[in-house]
């Protein structure tokens, strides 16, 4: 009994020392730091993807677009997103994408469904599908979205230079396919034919039908009128002159508020009198020739009929001027505009030249860039947009283009794309769909490397090897001499 009293004394003086109180406040900070870490984590965890994950990468590839942005944050019915894959297989970027729309809405969904434990699910929607695809539903609409359309490589630079070059399509074919799944009615879009018209191919075609434009051929021959559902009139490089009478249909039907956009060539067999008289009504009116630029920053390659014209501010090309975006025109006929009679009409030059720019009215057979006498001076408009105020609020709005050559592939890839996202930025201002993906580029996974001269990388590794090092250590023994001498 004497030796558990005397261990008890033992441990109670043990409690009070001073290296007990150290020890016991050093455990109750530590229990202190746990729980705040803890509940820090905890607290992460509950927290929506766009505040707890920072985009670093180079090309912002899990950045959203303020069009992705607008959208989805407006959404007002449900809608999931079905990720095809097997457990393990997820892709990363795909998966850290689908995190920042679920954060955007609550109203979107994402849902993963394994082939192999759900062999059927997916042939509802495809026969055939590539492991992390999406389907994107809402109510009884769905689009699939091809792992093939998500990651893209550029073939060219493959079979051409021998390197794999890999885009990012992720953001663009998401918000596009949620655009279609909550769409009630897609704008429609007639494309004229009937006298040699070019028709929508290649990338065009596909950008058109990702921004949810449905078109339809036209051919007003055959036709009593332009259709009721038409919510634009799509006119591109016609060969020949439209007759009296499909001028008269066309007239009426701007005068219901239609919507017109004419892509025209300089003509080879004389003036289109019928088409440009439309274009009359508004202002608009086209120059004899073909336009060559002055300014040597206005053309490229040397070229100066290959015409970089200047963007104006406007709905369809603000866009592109505050991403830094240029259109590139070749063999361009320059328009002017003038004064109408009609105090409804009111005109907008999207494209414009410099004031040096001239029209050789020699036109396909110029043989020198020289401006000559008899030639047109400039400035003049390579693109204008009109419209006519008609009764009960009801706008004829009409978009003239003086180059075929801005819907061509190779064209549009010398601006990087800048060609494809006007003429989108004009379907979708005419349609009034301008809150549709119209502009989200597909972004970049080549890696990029940081190169730096070899003096600095010298003082970096003297720095990280040597004297940051150092001072720590030096630090160190500074502290355990001070406690040494307590």
């Amino acid at each position: 009994m004497k030796h558990l009293k005397a261990w008890l004394r033992g441990v109670k003086a043990s409690f009070q020392t001073r290296s007990f109180r150290v020890g016991g406040y050093s455990v109750a900070a530590t229990a202190i730091v746990v729980a705040i870490a803890v509940a820090v984590n905890l607290l992460a965890g509950a927290l929506p993807a766009n505040l707890t994950q920072f985009d670093t990468t180079a090309n912002q590839i899990f950045t959203l677009s303020q069009q992705s942005e607008k959208l989805v944050e407006g959404l007002e019915q449900d809608i999931t997103i079905y990720w095809i894959v097997r457990g393990g297989y997820e892709e990363p970027y795909l998966g850290t994408l689908l995190e920042q729309y679920q954060a955007l809405s609550d109203h979107i969904q994402v849902v993963k469904k394994d082939p192999d434990v759900n062999p059927t699910f997916v042939q509802q929607y495809t026969d055939s599908f590539y492991e992390n695809s999406l389907i994107v539903e809402s109510g009884d609409k769905y689009r699939y979205i091809d792992y093939g359309d998500i990651f893209v490589m550029d073939y060219e630079a493959y079979y051409y230079y021998g390197q794999e070059s890999w885009s990012f399509s992720g953001e663009s074919e998401i918000t596009s396919a949620i655009d279609y799944v909550i769409s009630d009615n897609l704008p429609i879009i007639y494309l004229l034919t009937g006298h040699g018209e070019s028709t929508l191919a290649g990338s065009f075609a596909t950008a058109v039908e990702k921004a949810n434009l449905e078109t339809e051929e036209l051919s007003l021959l055959t036709m009593e009128a332009v259709p009721d559902d038409a919510d634009c009139l799509l006119i591109i490089g016609p060969q020949r002159d439209i007759s009296e009478e499909e001028k008269t249909k066309i007239e009426d039907y701007l005068a219901r508020g239609g919507k017109v956009v004419y892509i025209s060539d300089p003509p080879q067999d004389g003036a289109l009198t019928n088409l440009e008289s439309i274009m009359a009504y508004y202002g608009i009116q086209a120059a004899e020739g073909i336009v060559v630029e002055g300014d040597q920053s206005r053309y490229i390659w040397g070229t100066p009929y290959y015409l970089l014209p200047e963007l104006n501010s406007h709905t369809t090309t603000y866009p592109l001027m505050e991403e830094g975006y240029s259109v590139l025109l070749p063999l361009a006929q320059g328009l002017t505009v003038e004064e109408t009679d009609n105090d409804l009409i009111s005109v907008s030059q999207l494209l414009t030249t410099s004031d040096s720019a001239f029209s050789k009215i020699d036109g396909y057979r110029m043989t020198t860039y020289e401006q000559e006498e008899g030639d047109i001076a400039g400035p003049f408009a390579l693109a204008v947009a009109a419209s006519e105020t008609l009764d009960d609020g009801i706008y004829s709005d009409v978009v003239w283009i003086s180059s075929t050559s801005l819907l061509d592939e190779q064209t549009n890839e010398m601006v990087a794309g800048g060609n494809q996202d006007f003429f989108l930025n004009i379907l979708n201002f005419l349609c009034d769909a301008e809150e549709s993906s119209i502009s989200i580029h597909a972004k970049t996974l080549s890696t990029e490397y940081l190169t730096m001269q070899s003096s600095t990388v010298t003082l970096l590794t003297v720095l990280i090897v040597g004297v940051i090092p150092a001072a720590y250590l030096a630090i160190g023994i500074t502290i355990w001499f001070r406690r040494k001498r307590r």
